[in-house]
């Protein structure tokens, strides 16, 4: 963690923390508990936290707390935006964001599963499975929350920079993050071997969609020239990208399937090249796909 520019006070703060957090998770997972004494739900999450600190103790497992009003600096440098923010920290790197933990029994299943993962004993390097850690900055991109889904992929990045699911998750969290330029030049770097793998796949439809799908002012006023005359194709799928740009997923596949419906051929079938890019960008093995193909094929077969 940089010192320059820091003041006196802020240095000190640096250092406090390179001696209470990165050095004990050296040989320790450390539970990294952001908060301040005006916080309700910091006061309320602590006693899950330090009871479960000592529960876990004879794992590995111990508790340090930043206080955000104390260490503005230390704050600023993990973007903590909201509070509580709790992170778990193994060898000086985030390896999982455990906020959404809010229970006992929620907390120690988060650990579980990454203390299975990582080389408490020897000091070695942390392990490279990391589907567990994976699952969970999906689960944060998919709530919504792209900077916390983008923190922890960078950080999982650093365990396992050539993995395809990793690759794929911290593209798509640059994207939703507003950095779509960093987002394309991720997946351009890809070997061209592993440039086929589904998770790669998904991640470079997500970012032509974003490319192709711009936003529309007045979506209503679309609506209406689309049901004013239902043949107007080119209305429809400028609706369809303004619906696809909004997060309107199933909005975008209905007028989608519906110039296929009436024109399948329409502009090269423009309208089916789209709809399977979305579903490339949503993921093959999503229940939704499998629902809109259905959808497709019964169009397309009847």
């Amino acid at each position: 963690m940089a010192t320059l520019g820091l003041s006196a006070a802020d240095r000190e703060a640096v250092e406090a923390f390179r001696r209470d957090v990165v050095e004990p998770s050296m040989t320790s997972l450390v539970i990294l508990d952001f908060w301040a004494e005006w916080c309700g739900p910091c006061k309320a999450l602590s006693p899950v936290l330090e009871k479960v600190a000592s529960e876990y103790a004879p794992k590995g497992v111990v508790l340090a707390k930043i206080n955000v009003d104390e260490n503005r600096a230390i704050a600023a440098q993990f973007r903590v935006q909201s509070i509580p923010t709790v992170y778990a920290v193994f060898q000086g790197q985030i390896v999982a964001d455990l906020t959404p933990a809010r229970t006992e029994r929620e907390l120690k299943s988060y650990l579980d599963q990454i203390l299975a993962q990582i080389p408490l004993k020897g000091g070695g390097e942390p392990a490279q499975d990391v589907a567990p850690l994976i699952a969970m900055g999906e689960e944060v991109l998919e709530a919504g929350d792209a900077e916390r889904a983008l923190s922890i992929f960078s950080q999982i990045s650093e365990l396992a920079p050539e993995d395809p699911a990793v690759i794929s998750g911290h593209a798509r969290a640059l994207l939703a993050a507003g950095r779509g330029e960093e987002a394309d030049a991720l997946i351009a770097a890809v070997p061209a071997d592993r440039a086929k793998d589904p998770a790669i796949v998904r991640a470079a439809a997500a970012i032509a969609l974003a490319r192709e799908a711009r936003p529309v002012d007045d979506l209503d006023g679309l609506s209406q020239r689309v049901a004013a005359n239902p043949d107007d194709h080119e209305a429809r799928f400028e609706l369809a990208g303004g619906l696809m740009a909004s997060g309107d997923r199933d909005g975008a596949a209905d007028a989608l399937l519906e110039i296929i419906r009436r024109d399948r051929a329409w502009n090269d079938g423009a309208a089916r090249e789209r709809l399977l890019k979305l579903f490339d960008a949503v993921g093959l093995a999503d229940p939704w796909v499998s629902a809109q193909r259905r959808r497709l094929s019964a169009i397309l077969f009847s």
